[in-house]
């Protein structure tokens, strides 16, 4: 299963926390990675405009756009449109009509809910995201501890 999207989202409301620059090591940690992989992955995001980012002492990565103009499906799009059901079909004889109709059915069923996905994907924005953190922070109780603040 492919969890980029999740894990980008997950660092992009990090960063939108910080108050300044945010370095590949403490993205690397929050995304469970290791910091080549950020930078590669944020590398994507900065040619898309997401992200920006600036070299040497205190420098990182911050974000280049306010969280209401990004939705999840920009930075689905962003990450170069990983496929997103994990549901596939048979390809083992495909001359046999019995496989050639049940995978023509499985086909419109996986593109009308990918487009459904997609779609919901566009109506949620980083700050939508965002909000709801705020929300749940407020909400805990206060001794709980966790690594999300």
């Amino acid at each position: 299963m492919d969890s980029r999207l999740s894990g980008v989202l997950h660092v992009l409301l990090h960063m939108a926390e910080q108050e300044g620059p945010v370095t590949s090591e403490t993205l690397a940690v929050a995304m469970g990675t290791n910091p080549a992989v950020v930078r590669r992955t944020m590398a994507g995001l900065r040619e898309q405009g997401f992200v920006s980012s600036a070299k040497g002492h205190g420098g990182g990565w911050v974000l280049a756009r306010d969280l209401a103009s990004v939705t999840l499906r920009d930075i689905y799009r962003a990450l170069g449109s990983p496929r997103l059901l994990a549901l596939g079909h048979r390809s083992d004889a495909p001359d046999c009509l019995v496989e050639q109709a049940v995978n023509a059915a499985l086909d419109t069923a996986f593109r009308e809910a990918e487009a459904v996905l997609l779609a919901r994907l566009g109506e949620v924005s980083l700050a939508v995201l965002s909000a709801d953190f705020h929300v749940r922070y407020a909400a805990r109780p206060r001794a709980q501890v966790s690594h999300d603040r």
